[in-house]
């Protein structure tokens, strides 16, 4: 029997499943149907990480800062615009980036 082909999720461990379900969550929009699975910090992550990567500058700022609220500190902020970038492109990180700067440099 062939092995079936897993494209690295294999790699992944136990984070592998998890990123899965919070991947079709986005892609047909359930993320917010599902409220009690995810907590307030991720839903302010993932919506972080929806208007980054669709250019929304405004909306993206004061998600921002609500994600700040919810306990996404500076480092994971970075961290997730860095990841983003090779998806969404370097030109909306680095305004991602100006953005996170302004508001978490307190």
């Amino acid at each position: 029997m062939a092995k079936k082909q897993t494209a690295g999720r294999d790699n992944l461990g136990d984070f592998a499943p998890k990123f899965a379900e919070l991947n079709d969550d986005v892609l047909f929009g359930e993320v917010w149907s599902r409220e009690s699975k995810l907590s307030a910090r991720d839903r302010s992550m993932i919506t972080c990480a929806s208007l980054m990567s669709q250019g929304l500058f405004p909306q993206l700022k004061s998600h921002m800062k609500i994600a700040k609220q919810n306990g996404v500190t500076k480092d994971e902020m970075v961290e997730l615009i860095t990841h983003l970038a090779f998806y969404a492109g370097w030109p909306k990180a680095w305004s991602a980036f100006s953005l996170a700067k302004e508001l978490f440099d307190d």
